[in-house]
């Protein structure tokens, strides 16, 4: 998925690496409980940061969440979570 990060086109993908990173670092009892977070509207900066983060690591971005949360997204914090639920969603979509 597309985002663009202080000015750079980046792709952002959430891997099973990057699931796995998820868990050990939010305060989820599951990954399920994260997406209940998100559609529930009770998510958090660090959760947007964090899958953010996760996504772009992904992609083989080499990138912090510290640097993450520091960077300018385009559109903005309201594109940001938009971005990470996408990418929370996504990953857990059935290949038809």
């Amino acid at each position: 998925m597309p985002l663009v990060v202080d000015g750079e086109r980046c792709e952002a993908r959430l891997t099973l690496g990057a699931l796995a990173e998820l868990e050990d670092s939010l305060d989820a009892e599951s990954l399920v409980g994260l997406v209940e977070r998100f559609e529930g509207s009770r998510f958090t900066s660090r959760d947007v940061v964090a899958l953010l983060g996760a996504g772009l690591r992904g992609t083989g971005k080499h990138i912090t969440d510290a640097q993450v949360a520091d960077a300018h997204i385009e559109g903005g914090p309201m594109a940001a979570a938009k971005a990470a639920a996408e990418l929370l969603a996504r990953a857990f979509v059935v290949p038809e």
